[in-house]
């Protein structure tokens, strides 16, 4: 769903950029407090690994594709603060190194695509923790429900900034329609895609799974023949290799690494649905070319390489490695940045 230079006006591009700048600050400050020193090296591998599963476009209808929008998966993941940074720096990655997605409409892509798909996935993946029972499967499947809806709602907000400046004359309510239906389909992959991510987490690591903090059960003892409450063990320090994250990032990396260097090439080359949509209604007549459109991984493919499997797998490994360098980076750096105002909070280790 990025969305390029030519589908919205510049002045109203212009608000959007200022209203996503204005998000991003927000969400420099809330990062603060939902980063520590074990998640805040595992935020840029989830913006890298966001970066990798978009390469893979999955047939979702006749002529049609679709891609991983990631905010909900983001989220999760590392919180909603951290989950809009992560958007946010995949956005960038894409549009100044693969001409993807336009740069005037960063603005409008990082509203549409990470403000309101964290926005969206979180507060419905929150309710629904909270009247489920405290189970893994239950925040699996509340992972589920909440990343399928965000993308349709992701294509009604483009909807409503489209109809508030686009630059042609299209009739709003065949866009809506068009967009919210081949989004609907586009949710499911998304939806399956994040369970099955959240999911593989948990089941290895549940500490480090932002959405699944504060769902721990009691533990329970049978003492004559009745289940009891076990006594909360004394508070000490969890080893060090409990804490360790060396093991969840290299197998995160390597995942990413593989998705975007071999997999991708296996990818549906059909265009996605905002593109489709804008073919069929007209919406890209006045598309203009991207202004990076020279870079040398333009369109994820490595200038001068003419073998197509090779070019778009280093192209894909230099996104991954660029975007986890720049993630990493920017999380480390609001980490450090802590203030007295947002301490520390202990969280469990298990759920």
């Amino acid at each position: 769903m990025h969305v390029p230079d030519g589908f919205i006006n510049a002045p109203v591009s212009a608000v959007a950029g200022v209203v996503a700048a204005g998000a991003v600050a927000v969400g420099l400050r809330g990062a603060r407090r939902e980063l520590d020193e074990r998640t805040a090296p595992l935020a840029g591998l989830v913006a890298a690994f966001i970066f990798a599963v978009q390469m893979l476009n999955f047939p979702v209808a006749a002529g049609t594709s679709g891609h991983l929008l990631g905010g909900a998966l983001a989220a999760i993941l590392v919180g909603p603060y951290t989950g809009l940074l992560c958007i946010a720096v995949v956005l960038l990655m894409q549009g100044i190194l693969f001409a993807d997605g336009g740069l005037t409409a960063l603005g409008v892509n990082i509203t549409v695509m990470g403000v309101v798909t964290t926005v969206v996935a979180y507060a419905l993946f929150r309710g629904l923790t909270r009247v489920l029972p405290r189970t893994r499967r239950s925040t699996t499947a509340a992972a589920f429900v909440a990343a399928l809806i965000s993308v349709p709602a992701a294509a009604v907000a483009f909807t409503l900034i489209y109809a508030i400046g686009g630059t042609t004359d299209v009739p709003i309510g065949k866009v809506l329609t068009a967009m919210v239906g081949v989004h609907v389909l586009i949710g499911i992959g998304e939806a399956a895609i994040t369970a099955l991510t959240v999911g593989a987490v948990i089941a290895v690591r549940p500490d480090l799974v932002h959405g699944a903090r504060g769902l721990t059960a009691p533990l329970k003892l049978r003492v004559d023949g009745e289940l009891v409450d076990a006594p909360a063990p004394a508070a000490h320090p969890a080893p060090a290799a409990a804490r360790s994250t060396r093991k969840v990032w290299g197998a995160g990396l390597a995942a990413a690494l593989v998705l975007a260097g071999f997999v991708s090439f296996y990818a549906s080359a059909s265009p996605d649905g905002l593109e489709k949509v804008a073919a069929d209604k007209g919406i890209d007549e006045k598309v203009q070319e991207h202004g990076a459109a020279d870079s040398p991984l333009a369109d994820y493919g490595v200038k001068d390489i003419s073998d197509a499997r090779v070019s778009g797998g280093l192209a894909g490994v230099i996104g991954v490695g660029v975007t986890v360098a720049v993630g990493s980076g920017v999380f480390w750096a609001v980490r450090r940045r802590r203030t007295p105002e947002a301490p520390e909070t202990r969280t469990p280790e298990s759920v």
